[in-house]
């Protein structure tokens, strides 16, 4: 048997990056996959590629999530990957003093109101059964501060402790519905576009940021999703209200390279 048979699991923002990579992960573990994304045409094109469902749901909208409900009223795993940075229109300034309401807003509505929405669609679905897997993707962010990334910082800390809430909450309830948070750093998505740009200048800025990492390389979305594949198999039985960090080290400390002189 493979580790996820038998298991249905929506996977949020999975037309491309870290989701599309867990919906992956999840198919070739045996999951029937409920492929999700805003744009309903790049989860169609990854669900059409696995042979599994797709569905188009903004997570922020209360409306959406409904929708999914009436369509599926039962799962097993819930992975609220859905975000975004607020660079995605361009580089505007998302610094505390800078950065304008509307756009404050309009991160957190994604990031944090689409895992609160997520995980209360999560609780209900599974509430049945009486057990379930719900998996929050934060970020390192969510654990130090980001001058630049004010928004984001926030909406992540908050899906962090969030998820400890929703995870002891379930306990209370007598329900055997696991919530779990993963911190990547450093993964290698489209997300980084507007950071990396695609001039000619693009490997010399991936080389000066990797630079500065213990591991001295961005992380993979595949690695990102073996660890979602773990705590959605009933290998992480015990494993609640944990935070899982992939980050190559980032968060350990500086790594000192010996001299050679």
């Amino acid at each position: 048997m493979k580790r996820l048979d038998g298991k249905l699991c929506l996977v949020t923002g999975a037309g491309r990056g870290i989701g599309e990579a867990i919906a992956r992960a999840f198919a070739a573990e045996g999951a029937d996959v409920i492929v999700t994304d805003k744009d309903g045409a790049s989860a169609q094109a990854v669900a059409d590629d696995i042979g599994r469902q797709w569905l188009r749901l903004d997570v922020g909208e209360e409306a959406d999530w409904q929708a999914c409900a009436d369509a599926f009223p039962a799962v097993d795993t819930v992975v609220n990957n859905a975000g975004v940075t607020g660079f995605e229109e361009g580089m505007s300034p998302h610094d505390p003093e800078h950065v304008s309401l509307e756009d404050w807003h309009a991160v957190h509505r994604v990031n944090l109101d689409g895992t609160f929405l997520g995980c209360r669609y999560a609780i209900r679905a599974m509430r049945e059964k009486g057990t379930g897997s719900i998996i929050n993707i934060s970020s390192r962010s969510g654990m130090v501060g980001i001058p630049g990334a004010a928004a984001y910082a926030s909406s992540k800390a908050a899906i962090r402790n969030h998820s400890k809430t929703v995870a002891l909450y379930c306990a209370e309830q007598g329900l055997n519905i696991r919530c779990n948070s993963i911190h990547p750093a450093a993964v290698l998505t489209p997300m980084w576009e507007p950071m990396l740009g695609d001039g000619p200048d693009r490997e010399e800025r991936m080389a000066e940021f990797v630079a500065d990492t213990p591991m001295r390389r961005f992380g993979e979305p595949e690695e990102v999703a073996a660890l979602a594949v773990l705590l959605a198999s009933d290998e992480a039985a015990y494993m609640t209200g944990a935070e899982l960090t992939i980050d190559g080290g980032l968060l350990a400390g500086s790594a000192v390279a010996p001299s050679r002189d």
